[in-house]
């Protein structure tokens, strides 16, 4: 089971000890730790101009989600200050003119993953105890599922990021998968598209039985 081997509840992926003070926050986290430069490089436009970071102010404040945690509070996502450290602490060239333009894409997808998840939850009794919160996390890039090795066998593209998900459903534990790809741009090229593919793993009977209910909605 991924929950003995992801993130602590309260375990940020961005390590706040090792942070300049005033990019240190609450331990609090956002579930997708985005931060390597080859994910977001792909949402950000390749002729965008560059200004020195010394001209660039980043914001230290914290926009909390949507997502419960099992503390009866919300996983807080990263500040400007503190995604810009995350990145350069693991020495991806990060260019702090793009953290107005990551920030927001990296909420969004958290926010689309949860909500993702919500619809499979949807009738399944978690409002009976308060609604389903996430236990953990962890970030798998490297880890094709075999739902992703079989796309890209036939001819689809791969998944630039891969994360699993555990959440506690009224003392029922069940984790999710998640694959993340990139969408395609509009004309305009001044939006952003990437699309979840968001499932109950296949390691428990609860996610078994969920898997076939969405393909077979008569069983």
């Amino acid at each position: 089971m991924a929950a003995s081997s992801s993130s602590a509840p309260d375990k940020c992926p961005v390590d706040h000890s090792s942070l300049p003070p005033s990019a240190k926050g609450a331990s609090d986290a956002c579930p997708v730790d985005h931060t390597t430069r080859s994910t977001w490089d792909r949402f950000l436009s390749p002729d965008r101009a560059r200004r020195p970071d010394t001209e660039v102010s980043l914001s230290s404040e914290r926009e909390v989600s949507s997502i419960p945690k099992p503390n009866d509070s919300n996983w807080v996502y990263p500040s400007e200050a503190q995604f810009f450290a995350a990145m350069a602490r693991k020495n991806h060239n990060p260019q702090a003119a793009d953290m107005k333009t990551i920030i927001p894409i990296h909420n969004a997808v958290n926010e689309r993953a949860w909500g993702e998840i919500m619809k499979w939850e949807r009738g399944k009794g978690g409002e009976a105890c308060g609604g389903v919160q996430l236990v953990n996390f962890k970030g798998r890039p490297n880890d094709r599922t075999p739902k992703a090795r079989l796309n890209e066998l036939l001819g689809y593209a791969a998944p630039f990021d891969r994360h699993d998900w555990v959440v506690d459903r009224c003392g029922t534990r069940l984790r999710y998968v998640i694959d993340f790809y990139t969408g395609s741009a509009s004309s305009k090229g001044d939006n952003i598209s990437f699309y979840l593919d968001v499932r109950p793993a296949l390691d428990s009977w609860e996610g078994v039985k969920m898997r076939l209910e969405r393909l077979l909605p008569w069983s």
